[in-house]
């Protein structure tokens, strides 16, 4: 089991030391990966539901300081040595697919092949607007050919392609990552679209336990969930089990709590529960899970994730 964590792209902890001191830190204690949040703007005024609250509130919303997410990817790339560095996610459309492609491939040369390009299609209309992307209700459709195209730049040597929302040839796009075959491509969401995405063209499934819509929150749904990915892998032509699964969970700990179906809410509860859920989601196919830690000074996330180290990690 990889263990990753969140890295902060906002607020006063997403400066240049506190940045610098949390991701050195927590490589040296041992943890596999990153995460980065993709936000380019925040709109001041939106009313496009959130899909990870049940009110459909924006609880990050906000005007402070926010970096971009791929410049503070190579930063930390910069300042580490081993730990991976994970889009969680990058929102497909926001970027032109070209360029995109290139930055990502960039990082990955530099890094020495440490990017996980972790995928979603977007749910802020107002933030597209902003962007001047392609039509926000097309969003699906202009993730999927990006990430098609991105494919194609990223393992031929003549890449060409030529879809609705990306169309180029005769070019040459060098160096290609550093990643044999490309960068790794997980695909976040929770839902049938997603699913099936993931199934058609995914390394790895990357879901978030506590949507609504589509509740992941025990152990039985997350199991009952990636045996219709085995099932949708199958049906695109794949083998089953060529689609690696890993999951987010934004808290964990504390009082033990009911999921939806009336289990236990998974990652809840005691140290040993802690542990024991791990082991669970492991033996059904999750094979990383990151975390959200408490703490709002880098000193007090350091000691969490070394207490969650020598209490959880060295027993699983």
């Amino acid at each position: 089991m990889h263990i990753g964590f969140s890295a902060p792209t906002a607020g006063p902890l997403a400066a240049l030391d506190p940045l610098t001191e949390l991701c050195t830190g927590a490589e040296a204690l041992g943890y596999d990966y990153a995460t980065f949040s993709d936000h380019v703007v925040i709109p001041t005024d939106i009313s496009s539901p959130y899909p990870y609250s049940a009110t459909g509130e924006f609880t990050n919303a906000g005007t402070g300081e926010r970096n971009e997410q791929l410049i503070e990817l190579a930063f930390v790339a910069a300042r580490t040595s081993k730990l991976r560095l994970v889009t969680s996610v990058m929102v497909v459309p926001h970027r032109p697919a070209v360029l995109a492609a290139k930055q990502l491939a960039t990082i990955d040369v530099l890094s020495g092949g440490r990017v996980t390009l972790g995928i979603g299609a977007g749910w802020m209309k107002e933030e597209f607007e902003a962007l001047g992307t392609p039509p926000f209700e097309q969003r699906g459709k202009v993730t999927d050919e990006y990430i098609a195209a991105f494919r194609e730049l990223w393992t031929k040597d003549k890449p060409t392609f030529s879809g609705e929302f990306v169309t180029f040839d005769k070019i040459s796009f060098a160096p290609k990552p550093a990643q044999k075959g490309g960068i790794p491509i997980w695909v976040g969401g929770e839902s049938g679209p997603a699913l099936r995405r993931t199934a058609r063209m995914g390394d790895a499934w990357y879901p978030i336990p506590n949507n609504p819509a589509f509740p992941m929150d025990s152990l039985k749904r997350v199991g009952a969930a990636i045996d219709r990915l085995r099932q949708l892998t199958a049906e695109a032509g794949r083998e089953p089990n060529a689609v690696g699964v890993t999951m987010r969970f934004p808290r964990h700990g504390g009082d033990a709590a009911k999921a939806g179906d009336g289990e236990r809410r998974l990652l809840s509860g005691s140290t040993a529960d802690i542990v024991s859920d791990i082991k669970a989601l492991s033996a059904v196919g999750v094979g990383s899970i990151d975390l959200g830690f408490a703490g709002t000074t880098v000193p007090e996330i350091l000691a969490e994730m070394k207490r969650f180290k020598s209490e959880v990690m060295a027993r699983v």
